[in-house]
Parts: structure tokens; sequence; C-alpha cells
């Protein structure tokens, strides 16, 4: 951004917006994991020390992930009262919460030196650097940097099992701007993946505009593991933590009117323009004091977040693209696409949703709809899609999701994909007596196989290679008869085809327990991240139980697996591993050469994990032999 287009925002900005001097604190943004840049801006460490009082009673929230889903476990986590805790999310001091529960903490946020902070502490649990620790078992509520300064002496490679981490929590106390205001509380919220400022407004019930600016946000573009003020007239309520269907989508707005000849309405115009010009010497020469002592300090950090050793060259961390850009973009794609895609428009979707209705809401922003007589799944997204577009419009495999159509609307893509009627392999495998939902042996292994041999065709034959980032049970769908397709490509990337080969990265994104050791500890991202995942995703399969759950009932994946593998005669260890709606209808041999596969899969040398062309090959071997079973069976 230029000195004088800088400038000018400020001075549209100041005019626009009375309330501006109310801010709060600088939204950190994706700088959290810029872990090693020296040249930081420090509302990493933490918020500011800018408030009316030097405590104050504030809200933390988190999200519950084994073993970090009671009551007791998040207070010791984050340093709060558990009876607190328990009353104001309405359960007992002996609740456990279902995994994935956003969970209101309370505690008491004081200042230290320059910062406000909550100080916990953490032990060392399991082998992981700072960023880890921060982002995945802190959840994003501290920075690698604040912990790194909190802990002198310390560094991410030389962090043992059972040290003890200094841990400060990012809160904050209102200013007096916003005290006058009625503020009471500044709850840091965990922004999530899709979250948008309005939606977490609306959700707590504050003040869209208040919101924006107690995080002086220069734009609506917030990041995953990122902590997010929400300045809240009253405490939160449990009510608020439940996760509600979005609404009925709107149609966008018709154009205004073009208003006649008004003179009066001129003259004001006029007039405003003459007070703001007077006023903007001033207002000029702030811009400039704060232009040159913030952003160009923050621009040396925000311009190198993520660095790629094949090219040698930096990548700039994604944004949302501006509705110009979007449109741009479609239009520049328009005719590549022709052939293998449609554009709709949003007229022909509010049609196939019945305006996009809560009877066909899906989950999330996906909807299901019929577009010609056939069903389809109609996603919302919010931001940049080119990629993702990009890649799924140039593969064509009967194991990935298609996407068939896109539109543009409003400020928001809705991207059009073939409908999977039975929904996600995790509403089958997770097993629950009273579900009635059953896959057999036979179905298990043929989901499989067919994820395997999607994945080596995005690893072997897709022009670059890429790897997906996200394979789980949830991004696995199922058709009619139960064949699988892989989705949600929003985090697939490309990669060298050389198995050997890696790239760096600093965003560490994904999804607790399925993400390889390699990329948490040190960013390395190659093909074998999926190879890894799948792995979990095979474990899952074969023993019915989520990996939260694994890690609850084990230390590490490979004692899930030592158990059985070490067991010969394998009755009851067996018994106790595999799905218990398989009651026994399945080939030992064949289950605990599966068990020997995941193991390796699940190598923490990425280098010895086997290539998913491999994979395919045992696994295709793996459902021959799993028929004639079945066939010897009948």
């Amino acid at each position: 951004m230029g000195l004088l287009s800088f400038i000018t925002v400020v001075i549209l900005s100041m005019l626009c917006s009375p309330c501006f001097t109310s801010a709060q604190q600088l939204y950190v943004g994706q700088a959290i994991t810029d872990c090693n840049n020296p040249d930081i801006t420090p509302a990493v460490f933490g918020y500011e020390y800018n408030g009316v009082n030097t405590s104050c009673q504030t809200y933390l929230t988190f999200r519950s992930n084994p073993p970090y889903n009671n009551v007791s476990a998040i207070s010791d986590l984050l340093a709060s009262d558990p009876s607190q805790l328990s009353e104001i999310n309405e359960v007992s001091e002996t609740e456990t919460f279902d995994t994935n529960r956003l969970v209101i903490v309370p505690v008491n946020c004081s200042r230290s030196g320059e910062y406000y902070q909550r100080n916990t502490s953490y032990v060392i649990k399991e082998a992981a650097g700072y960023l880890f620790i921060s982002n995945n078992t802190l959840q994003g509520l501290t920075t690698c940097q604040a912990i790194a300064n909190q802990n002198p002496g310390l560094t991410s490679s030389n962090l043992s099992i059972g040290a003890r981490l200094n841990a400060p929590l990012r809160c904050a106390c209102p200013t007096k701007n916003q005290s006058d205001l009625g503020i009471k509380y500044l709850m840091s919220y965990l922004v999530a993946e899709g979250d948008e400022v309005s939606l977490i407004s609306q959700r707590f019930g504050a003040d869209t505009k208040l919101t924006s600016e107690a995080n002086s946000l220069p734009n609506t573009n917030i990041n995953p593991f990122t902590t997010f003020l929400v300045p809240l007239e009253n405490p939160p309520s449990v009510s608020q933590t439940i996760e509600p269907p979005p609404p009925p989508l709107s149609p966008p707005p018709p154009p205004t009117p073009t208003s006649t000849s008004n003179k009066s309405s001129s003259k004001t115009w006029l007039y405003a323009l003459i007070g703001a010009l007077g006023g903007s010497a001033l207002i000029l020469v702030l811009g400039i004091v704060f232009y040159c002592r913030v952003f160009r300090r923050s621009k040396k950090k925000t311009d190198s977040i993520t660095v790629s050793e094949s090219f040698g060259a930096f990548e700039k961390p994604q944004e949302k693209k501006t509705d110009q850009e979007s449109k741009d973009f479609l239009d520049s794609i328009s005719a590549d696409i022709a052939l293998s895609l449609k554009t709709y428009r949003f007229q022909e979707l509010q049609n196939a949703t019945n305006n996009f209705s809560t009877s066909n809401w899906i989950k999330g922003s996906v909807y299901c709809g019929t577009i010609n007589g056939d069903s389809a799944a109609i996603k919302k997204m919010d931001g940049d899609v080119s990629k993702e577009i990009n890649l799924l419009h140039k593969i064509n495999h009967s194991n990935l999701i298609r996407l068939s159509g896109v539109c543009f609307s409003d400020g928001y893509w809705y991207l059009v994909y073939e409908y999977a009627a039975n929904g996600p392999l995790s509403d089958w495998i997770y097993y629950d007596i009273n579900d009635g939902k059953f896959l057999d042996w036979g179905q298990r292994i043929q989901i499989l196989l067919d994820v395997a041999t999607g994945l080596n065709y995005l690893h072997s034959y897709t022009t670059p290679s890429h790897v997906h980032k996200d394979i789980k049970s949830s991004n696995i769908l199922l058709d009619t008869d139960f064949r699988a397709k892989i989705a949600n490509f929003g985090m697939a990337r490309s990669a060298e085809g050389q198995e050997d080969h890696f790239s760096l990265t600093k965003h560490i994104v994904g999804t607790i327990g399925y993400m390889a050791p390699e990329y948490l500890e040190h960013g390395l991202v190659s093909t074998k991240l999926d190879v890894y995942a799948f792995g979990v995703l095979m474990l899952e399969t074969l023993t019915g139980k989520e990996v939260a759950v694994l890690y609850e009932e084990n230390k590490h994946l490979s004692d899930v697996l030592n158990a059985v593998l070490k067991d010969e005669d394998g009755q009851e260890s067996w018994r106790n591993f595999m799905d218990p709606s398989l009651q026994e209808r399945y080939p030992s041999e064949l289950a605990k050469f599966l068990v020997k596969l995941i193991d390796n899969c699940l190598e923490k040398n990425p280098a010895v994990r086997p290539a998913m062309d491999e994979i395919v090959q045992l696994l295709s071997r793996t459902m021959n032999n799993s028929m004639a079973w079945e066939l010897s069976n009948v």
C-alpha cells in the first residue's frame, strides 16, 4: 500500500468511523507462525496494556479435545477455576465435553509489563516445538514468540518431555472508550476455519463495528489459530457455544436506484467535503506517523510467512479476494472451464435449494439441491477459491469428488459438487450400537482401496502432483453404492513428483491426530503427509473409534498397534481392537496384514512410509482375498 493510498484510507476511516479511537488492539494475524523472525510485531507477545484497569474478569474460549475434554483438564491447562468453568458452561465439575465443543473459560486477566495476560504453565507430554504447543495444545491462546519470550534459555529444539513451560494466555481489559460504550468484557475467541467477523459478532450478540474496532481490523480477514477479541456487555452464555445452522440465504440486494437531481443533497455533500478537507491536515500528519511506525515494520514480516525450499521463493499467506478480483477470476476462467464446469446464476441455485432452506441444509455451509433432475451438493464459500477450482476442474477420477459448476454472487462463491447420498465416512465407522449404521468387512476394504486409489491419482497422475493435506473420515464421502470419493480440496497444494522431496511451511493447519510428526514439528510437506493420514484413517476404519478416542486411550497410536502385533494368539487382543459391530466377522490374517500396513504408514520417518501406489497394490490384493473369504463363508 502506497503512502498516499494509506493516508486516504486513514482519512476516510476517521471521517466515517467516529468511534475509531475506541480501537483496542492490533489483530496479530498470521504473524503467529513466524516463530524465528526477530523483526516481529510486538502484538505477538500479547495484548497491549491500555485499559482502564490493571486486571479484570474476562473469558477465553477453548475447543474440547482429548485429553483436554473435561472440566478438570481444561481448568488445569488454562489456569481457570473449575467451579466457575462448570457453572458458566452449565455442567457438573466431573463433566466430559463432546469433542470439539466450544467451552467458555472464565479467567482473571492482569497486567504484566507492557501487556495483559493470564499466566499458566504447561508440562511437555510429547516431542513438540513451541509452534505445536501454541497452535495445537493451547489452540492459539498464546503464540510461539510469547512462550519463547517467557522461557529464556529454552528453544524448540531442546525441549524435553516433562519440562515445565510458562505460557502467557492472550486476554485484555476494556479501554476507557469501550467502557463508556457499555463494554464490560473482551472475550478471547479462538478463530476456526470458516469464521467471519460478522458471524462471530452475531453469535455472541456483539456489534460488528465495535468488534472490528476492538481488533483494529483494516479488513475482514481473520485466520485460524488466532485469538480475536469480542466486546461484550454481558458475560457469554452456554447457548452461544452451540454451533447454529446457517440462516437461509437471501438474494443479492437490488441495485440502488439512481437519484434524480437534488440540489440540497449536493450542497450537503459539498459542505461535508469542505469540512473533511479542513480537518485533513492534522489527520495527514497522524497518518504519516502511524504508517511509518506500524505498517512498514509489519510489512517486513507479512511478506515472508511461508517459504518453499523447492523454488527458493516466498509465498504470501492466502488472503480473501475482493469482489472485483473474484469477478475477474470468474471471467478469466470462464472460457477455460466451459467444457468441464457450468457457471450458474444465483437464482438457479436458489431454486434448486428452495431458497437455501433449512430443510435442504446438510452441514456447515453445504446444502443439497436438485438441478435438472439430478441431486447436487452446493457449498457456500468466502475467500479465495481459485486454487480449488483450478485443481478440481482439471482432474477427473471416480474417487475424487466432481465439481460440476460455480457461481459468484454478493461477495460469496458457490461451488456445485456431485451429491454423495450416504454422506461422510465418519457417519458410518464410529461404533454406536444404537445408530443402525453398519459397514461390513468387504465394504470397509473397498472404501479404503477407493481412497488410496484417489490419493495415488493426486500423487502420481496430476501435473504437477498434489498433496491433499486434510485426509480424514469426514472428508471421505460415500455414494449410493458406498464407493468412496475424496472431498474438500481447500488445503491441497502442489508438490514435486519425487517421493523424497519436501517443501517447508510455517503455517501449520490441519486436523489434530491426522497430521504427520514432520509437519507438526518442522513444517515439512510432501505426499507422505497423506500416507500418514491414510494410516490413521485405516486405523479408525478397523477399530470403529475416532482418533481422538484412540489418543485418549493410548499415549501414541503405535501403542494401539503393538498390543495386537505382539499377541501371537490374538484372540483377546483382536477382540478389543476390532470394531465391535463386525462381531468377529472378518478374516483374521487379512486384518493382521492391514495392521502391519497401518504401522508402516505411521512411521515417524516419512522416507520409510510406503508410497501410495504400493498401498493401492497391497489393498487391491487384500480386496481380492476378502472377496474369496466372503464366498467361502456364505
